[in-house]
């Protein structure tokens, strides 16, 4: 149900709404009339003598009238108030006619039933409407959230699907260097299986040969296995990880693509404590940013994949010695979809940032134009893991 449907205390409360005979006869109603007449009777039967009685009865009166007030807002305020006038002038008029000071007196007391009964009811009437307020804002704010947690809900859902879109892109760049690390181990085997045919080896030659099978076997299957451990990762899972040892399996498994892009990678690496975080996300990072330092190099050139301990923090380093990032568009290589090749989804630094960003670190990088790019990735480091 939307805020506008939603039913308002307007339509429930007394006092709204064309006066009826149910009207009349409801409880509150028969309240004020039984608290109204004991007093005037108590006024008309009192002599007036008894003057402090009749200033008691006097002030009593207030009482209907707030409470008219308050239950039925200004037009329940200003009609108990008049009827209060009415039933109280007679008395003033015939009992007290003889002492005019007294009168005036009295006169002035039924002016301020009135005003009470006027302010009682505009202030009950503003109070009400500022809680309708409230209560439609509470409502609208209780949908606006429920919408919100659909559109997480989504989101979470949106982020998976980039997730795994990224990797397939950066898969898909690697896919020539698959094919020939595919390649390689299957003409051994097709090699040894030509040499194994000859029935002229000896036993020792066919357990020699038998043995290289299997281990290009055994080698393809381990190509195999890592590119699927990319396309398809585990669930996500907060473990303790080496970094060093996460960047030495993106280095190897990116070996071919590097050589083919006639780029040379320089590894240096320093003793790192472990860190929290799930193995799988940090590979898609290291292999997003060492892939665009390649694809930044079409000529060939060198790319300085550093690790170290500064200051607490982990820093993991990826520079190029390429044509660098333009100023005017260093600011915008972290929005998705936002790519300077045309063949780029623009999803890889976006993910990979968010990446890092869930882990507590954070990505800066620095460019000048003819001098290469450098990324650094920066982790805390975790005193208990």
């Amino acid at each position: 149900m939307s805020a506008r449907s939603m039913p308002s205390s307007r339509d429930i409360t007394p006092g709204s709404g064309p006066i009826t005979l149910g009207t009349v006869f409801q409880p509150r109603v028969i309240i004020l009339a039984a608290v109204i007449a004991a007093i005037t009777l108590g006024h008309y039967l009192t002599g007036i003598q008894f003057h402090h009685y009749h200033d008691i009865f006097r002030r009593l009166y207030y009482l209907p009238i707030i409470l008219g007030g308050i239950w039925f807002q200004l037009r329940g305020g200003l009609a108990t108030a008049i009827v209060v006038s009415i039933v109280y002038a007679p008395h003033v008029v015939l009992q007290w006619g003889a002492h005019p000071d007294a009168q005036l007196e009295q006169y002035l007391e039924i002016i301020l039933y009135n005003v009470i009964g006027v302010l009682t009811g505009g202030l009950a009437r503003k109070e009400k409407s500022q809680r309708q307020v409230l209560e439609t804002t509470a409502h609208d704010l209780e949908v606006s959230f429920q919408e919100l947690k659909e559109q997480a809900k989504l989101i979470l859902t949106f982020e998976e699907q980039l997730l795994r879109a990224s990797r397939l892109s950066a898969l898909g760049e690697l896919a020539a260097g698959l094919a020939h690390e595919i390649r390689n181990p299957l003409g051994s085997i097709r090699g040894t299986a030509e040499i194994v045919k000859d029935s002229t080896l000896s036993e020792e030659q066919r357990v020699e040969f038998s043995a290289i099978m299997i281990r290009e076997v055994d080698r393809l299957n381990q190509v195999v296995t890592n590119f699927l451990s990319f396309a398809r990762p585990a669930p996500t899972e907060m473990n303790a990880c080496d970094l060093n040892a996460v960047l030495n399996e993106i280095v190897e498994f990116s070996a071919v693509q590097c050589q083919k892009s006639q780029v040379s990678v320089q590894l240096v690496q320093h003793k790192l404590p472990l860190v929290s975080g799930d193995a799988d996300q940090f590979k898609q990072v290291f292999l997003n940013l060492l892939l665009n330092a390649v694809q930044a190099m079409p000529g060939g050139g060198l790319l300085e994949v550093t690790t170290q301990l500064r200051d607490g923090i982990i820093a993991v380093t990826f520079k190029d010695n390429g044509p660098g990032i333009p100023k005017e568009i260093l600011g915008k290589i972290f929005n998705p979809f936002f790519s300077t090749r045309h063949t780029g989804t623009g999803l890889g630094l976006a993910i990979s940032q968010r990446i890092i960003q869930a882990h507590g670190g954070q990505i800066e990088v620095s460019s000048e134009v003819g001098e290469g790019a450098r990324f650094e990735i920066q982790l805390p480091v975790v005193d208990e893991i």
